[in-house]
């Protein structure tokens, strides 16, 4: 009765099918292994977390913070990303804490768009980009990611009559753990101001990258028409604190912060605080987080492949993403397979069309714990489970 056009825009989602689904196998007695959410099961930095504690005992952290409080975060934000990625910034202008990445976007997404603007969106891709457009009352055009260009969008194939106002990009990918090279994201920085489009990267992986690989920031490829959004929810394990940061175009950055000022106030400087700790510490701190993901995903893609699955060797991010041989329905997969075996991921058609026929995996458990889902996943036939759960 009450909700709005917008509010019934936005998509449903298939992870409250694969919650119930999860009740319903600890019901039977069985133990669950949840590899359906992408939140990091590492603690902290405990140099950050120190920082908080004090700050709970400094009663000047209490109050609403107002920009000018932000600073200190302001600075460490853009002192990692110089000396990261060699992107100078101005804190004053070009950066912007965020209450985490998925809030930035959505208020983004309000600030430089006007209902019935288009916006080119990946399929797959993370699902709350759905709900934010959808929030916003945008006009979508998919850009396809597929397997054989390595999950890469071709720009070149947008039609000449679609001048979006955003493109969304990724990389490291979520769900398709897809990775991107600095010359990827020149060349889309290129098309976008091209067509007077602004180029939205978000960034949460960054830091969880393997082997020699590092990822890359969009905004090597200059500020003017980029934002970038980071969170310290993956990178730094902070995923219950909300908190990140956009960096770039100052006048996009200055529309997002007026309509965050309509409907937020920032952080609790203690958190701030935290963040601004974590942003400045070592860069091996970051990397022993990255090498338990890596631990991780050399032992499940193995195992995933021993069922005859395809899954590339992902180079980041903490998500295995396999494609099941004869599986036509994802939801009704993911749905028996948890029921039956207490083993939960994401079926792919919950991150868009070009979704069905993967899954996704969250590499958030010990080796051995992800061995032992994919042997118990060996016991479900594909072809048997899409039977049984749609007649």
């Amino acid at each position: 009765m009450w909700a709005s056009k917008r509010a019934g825009a936005v998509p449903g989602s298939v992870f409250a099918l694969m919650d119930a689904a999860k009740g319903r196998a600890r019901a039977a007695g069985l133990d669950v292994i949840d590899l359906s959410i992408g939140s990091s099961d590492q603690p902290p930095p405990e140099a950050a977390l120190e920082a908080l504690r004090e700050a709970t005992r400094d009663p000047a952290t209490y109050r609403y913070p107002l920009f000018s409080d932000t600073a200190p975060l302001r600075e460490a934000a853009a002192t990692y990303l110089t000396g990261r990625f060699g992107v100078r910034v101005d804190m004053d202008r070009e950066v912007l804490p965020l209450i985490g990445a998925q809030e930035g976007l959505a208020h983004l997404l309000l600030a430089v768009t006007d209902p019935g603007d288009t916006v080119l969106l990946p399929d797959p891709c993370y699902p709350p980009y759905l709900g934010a457009v959808a929030v916003a009352g945008l006009n979508v055009v998919t850009l396809p990611l597929l397997p054989e260009r390595g999950f890469l969008p071709d720009l070149d194939a947008v039609p000449n009559e679609v001048w979006p106002r955003v493109l969304l990009l990724n990389y490291p990918n979520n769900p398709t753990s897809a990775v991107a090279d600095a010359a990827f994201f020149r060349q889309a920085a290129a098309w976008c101001r091209s067509r007077g489009t602004l180029l939205v990267h978000d960034h949460p992986y960054a830091e969880l990258t393997f082997g020699g690989y590092r990822a890359p920031s969009a905004l090597e490829a200059g500020l003017d028409g980029v934002v970038e959004l980071h969170s310290l929810s993956k990178t730094h394990h902070l995923g219950g604190f909300r908190i990140g940061f956009a960096a770039g175009d100052a006048d996009a950055l200055a529309a997002l912060a007026r309509v965050k000022g309509a409907v937020d106030f920032h952080a609790y400087l203690g958190i701030q605080r935290a963040a601004a700790v974590a942003l400045g510490l070592p860069d091996e701190v970051g990397r022993a987080g990255a090498r338990a993901f890596e631990a991780r995903r050399d032992a499940l893609v193995p195992a995933l492949r021993g069922l005859g699955w395809e899954v590339a060797l992902p180079q980041a991010s903490m998500y295995a993403w396999a494609r099941v041989p004869g599986m036509t329905d994802s939801v009704a997969y993911a749905v028996r397979a948890a029921e039956e075996t207490g083993v939960a991921f994401s079926p792919g058609r919950a991150f868009g069309a070009r979704g069905e026929g993967f899954v996704r995996f969250a590499l958030v458990q010990p080796p051995g714990v992800l061995v032992e889902a994919a042997r118990r996943l060996g016991r479900v036939p594909v072809q048997e489970a899409r039977e049984a759960i749609t007649r």
